[in-house]
Formats: structure tokens, C-alpha cells, sequence
């Protein structure tokens, strides 16, 4: 009978309180492995999106912007168009209770505590690579391999890199008005972002973004964003020499060349523009600028990798920079929470360059056999973990009749594989016979009911 909405905002209340006093009773325990601080965290994390998404159906519900709650409230205390009869509504709803009990004689009253008590047992299934260990370390060699590549980065060791990646604002501003370095600076978020929400899911991110932007916006206003407090800074520092190249004091490109040709390459790089040729050129190119917009300019004069301005060129070009910065500040503010993280991750690679040859060969040929995949061996962790996602081993569970699921990760033996299936399927309700809902009765009326609703009206004397 929950098709009434006051039925339905009885039981969404409900389903709060339930997962709430779930989650209470979760935190009471005090895991004993870092697998197990996850598996909680995640566990607490799913319930905390279940309660949000049952608010949200409450508060439209309280909205009631059809006027159905109100109109519903109405029809119980009797009220109709011709005018107020208690008693017709009471034995209206009477016998639409009754009615739809001679539909549904094998309904039964659900008692979901138990079934939402298992939600204590499971252990999530959480993704990691072989180099993150199940959350203790980062994995960031793929980004470290895009730095090494670029031009904004240098030539590096990856301990070096664990260092500076997670301060981009010492990075020169003309190296960053480029589409490798916003993508370089989106793909590290995103990964930051994923190992977050792995590692420590009670995290609000979405609250934590909103504060970092509005204390952003502020800092930018005042031009006091690291990295971008002066828009003539170069390698890392503000420019004094650039602010001197005012070209109103020029006449001729050659009064430009008896400036020199470092104060002239500063100057072109601060415009984004090529730097390389003879002092010369590099006065003709920057004379240019003097009456003809930055935007108007033709490409060739641009360096590469620096995007021509457009109209309203210095709009957009501060709109980018904004975005950067935003972007830059962000992973600051990531990597600040990740520190010890960072930390740990650097001490482990220094741990592993330690080892002697020795060590790294017999780690290297660790052996992993799966009895899935026909006692296929695979060398090392790696190989290991990346085999589940891989056709033989698809085909092998395939083969065993059971779908290839994230529950089934680290599962090699086929017992183990058949027994989580069993599991699952009982868990699920597949192919479970339950007596006490299938198995029929009949009263004198001829009325039917299951075994359980049977017997509970027997025993109240109503049958």
C-alpha cells in the first residue's frame, strides 16, 4: 500500500532514519587494515548518497507543486466537492484497502533490516593499479612522461617530478598559453580528483571547489594569484626590463635595436610571439606591435604553440589565463591534502631505486597462476592484475556459466569464482524457493494466501 504519497513520505523518512542509525553503527567499528578504513569509508559513502537521493525525493514531495499532497490530505479528512462526509472517506479507504488485498493475497509486510544490515558485510569493490598498492601510493608516471615531453617541463627523475608537480605557478607564464599545458593540467585534476574520491570518499570535493573558486576569484580580482600576479612575468619572476620597452618612445626600429637583444627576446616572449632571429628581426617584429593589434598580426610572427589572439584578443587571452590559473590553483589544493600521500609515494620509489639487482629481478618474476584462465601463469603484479580485464580470462568465466564482474577481481580459483556466484545469485533472490511466499493456502471463502500471511491472520483468530 505505499502508492499513497503520504505512504511514500512515510517510508522515505523511514529509509533515512534506517540508514542513518546503519551508518552509526558502521563508524562504531574501528577497522583494523587500511582495506578496511576503505571498504568503510566507501560503504558510509554509498548510504550518505542513498539518504541524499531519498531527501530529494522528500522535498518534492513537500514542494507539492501539484497540489497532489494537499488535494490527498483533503480526500482523508473527507473533504469533496459537495462538501465534508468523514465517515464516506473512511469507508472509501477501507475498501480500497480491502480490494487491494483480494488482488494481492500473497502481499506481506517487508521487514528490510536484515537486508540492510548486509550492507555492513560487503566490501566494495575499489580499482587500483599496481603502483598505487590499494590506495597508499599515487601513480603518476603517465603524467610525468607528458611533463618530461613538453615544453613547459624539463628533463627530470621521477622523485624530482613527485617535488614540483604540485606547484605549477613556478612554471613561466609564456610556457602555459598553450592547449598541451591546459590539457596536461585537466588530465592531472582528473587523476587527482579519481584518486580522491578512491582513497577518501567522505570527501565533499564539490564544497571544497567551491570555496577554493570563491577565494579564487577574490585573489584574482586583487592580482594575487602565485604565478599570475604581473602579466610581464617571465621565468618565474616579474620582468622589470619589459614594463621599460614602452614603444611610444620609439620612432624607428632601429632606435628598438640599441635596446638589445635579451630585453627585446623578453619582450617578444611576454607577447607571445617568436624570440629567435638577429637583433634585428627581433625589432622589426616587436616595432609591429606598436600600431597594428596583436590580433591583426599575422600567425607566422607567433610562436609556436601560442594561439593568434582574436578579435578582443586581450578578453580572451585573459578569460585562458584565468582558467589556468584556476586549474593550477586547484591542484595545489589537491595535492595539499595528498601530501602525505605525495610524501609516502616519494619515500617508496627511493626505497625501490635502493634495491640491488638482486631484489628487482625477484620481484620481477613473481609468479601468479589462474586457474580461470586454464593455470595460465603471469609474471609479475602488473601482468597479474591487468589479466583480469583481458579476453582469456573473460572467456573463462564465461565458460564457468558466471558474468565477469568487478566482485570476481583476485578471484582465481574456480571453487572460490563458483561459490561468490552462489552468493550473489542467493543474495539476489535467483532461483531461491521461499516457502513461506510461494507455497499457497486456501480458508473456507476460498480466499488464497501464502504460507506466512497464512498463518499470521490463524493465528490472530481472523481465519
Amino acid at each position: 500500500m505505499s502508492s499513497t504519497l503520504l505512504e511514500l513520505t512515510r517510508a522515505a523518512h523511514e529509509d533515512v532514519e534506517r540508514f542513518e542509525r546503519l551508518i552509526v553503527k558502521d563508524l562504531q567499528n574501528e577497522p583494523a587494515t587500511n582495506k578496511d578504513r576503505l571498504a568503510q569509508s566507501h560503504r558510509v559513502r554509498h548510504m550518505i548518497d542513498q539518504i541524499t537521493s531519498t531527501t530529494h525525493k522528500l522535498v518534492e514531495i513537500y514542494e507539492d507543486k501539484d497540489n497532489a499532497r494537499k488535494d490527498e490530505i483533503a480526500a482523508l479528512g473527507g473533504q469533496t466537492a459537495t462538501g465534508t462526509n468523514v465517515f464516506s472517506a473512511f469507508y472509501d479507504r477501507l475498501k480500497e484497502i480491502r480490494e487491494y488485498h483480494r488482488r494481492h493475497p500473497s502481499a506481506r509486510v517487508l521487514d528490510t533490516t536484515d537486508e540492510l544490515e548486509q550492507l555492513l558485510e560487503e566490501e566494495p569493490q575499489i580499482e587500483f593499479s599496481g603502483e598505487e598498492a590499494y590506495g597508499r601510493y599515487l601513480d603518476l608516471h603517465e603524467l610525468y612522461n607528458d611533463y618530461i615531453n613538453s615544453k613547459f617541463g624539463k628533463q627530470i627523475d621521477y622523485t624530482a617530478y613527485l617535488d614540483v608537480f604540485s606547484q605549477p605557478h613556478h612554471i613561466p607564464r609564456k610556457l602555459k598559453m598553450t592547449r598541451q599545458y591546459r590539457e596536461y593540467l585537466s588530465k592531472m585534476t582528473e587523476y587527482l580528483v579519481y584518486f580522491l574520491e578512491r582513497t577518501e570518499p567522505l570527501q565533499d570535493l564539490d564544497r571544497l571547489f567551491s570555496k577554493v573558486t570563491a577565494e579564487f576569484e577574490e585573489q584574482w580580482a586583487n592580482g594575487k594569484v602565485d604565478g599570475w600576479k604581473d602579466e610581464a612575468q617571465e621565468n618565474g619572476h616579474a620582468s622589470e626590463e619589459n614594463e621599460k620597452i614602452d614603444l611610444e618612445y620609439f620612432s624607428t626600429v632601429d632606435e628598438l635595436v640599441a635596446i638589445g637583444p635579451e630585453k627585446l627576446k623578453e619582450a617578444l616572449g611576454a607577447l607571445g610571439l617568436k624570440t629567435g632571429g638577429t637583433v634585428q628581426q627581433r625589432a622589426e617584429r616587436l616595432f609591429l606591435t606598436k600600431h597594428t593589434p596583436l590580433e591583426k598580426l599575422d600567425k607566422k610572427h607567433f610562436a609556436k604553440g601560442v594561439r593568434k589572439p582574436e578579435q578582443n584578443g586581450a578578453q580572451h587571452q585573459n578569460d585562458d589565463s584565468k582558467q589556468i590559473a584556476l586549474m593550477e590553483v586547484k591542484i595545489e589544493k589537491l595535492c595539499e591534502i595528498l601530501s602525505e600521500k605525495i610524501m609516502r609515494t616519494k619515500e617508496n620509489i627511493e626505497k625501490k631505486q635502493a634495491q640491488i639487482y638482486e631484489e628487482i629481478d625477484a620481484e620481477r618474476e613473481d609468479e601468479f597462476k589462474c586457474e580461470i584462465c586454464g593455470n595460465y601463469s603471469y609474471w609479475g603484479r602488473r601482468a597479474y592484475e591487468r589479466h583480469f580485464k583481458e579476453f582469456r580470462h573473460q572467456y573463462g568465466m564465461r565458460r564457468l556459466g558466471i558474468p565477469n564482474t568487478k566482485n570476481f577481481n583476485e578471484i582465481t580459483s574456480i571453487e572460490e569464482a563458483q561459490q561468490l556466484w552462489e552468493r550473489i545469485k542467493e543474495k539476489q533472490g535467483v532461483n531461491k524457493w521461499r516457502p513461506d511466499l510461494e507455497e499457497e493456502y486456501e480458508d473456507r471463502e476460498g480466499n488464497i494466501y501464502n504460507k506466512k500471511t497464512y498463518t499470521d491472520l490463524q493465528r490472530q483468530g481472523l481465519i
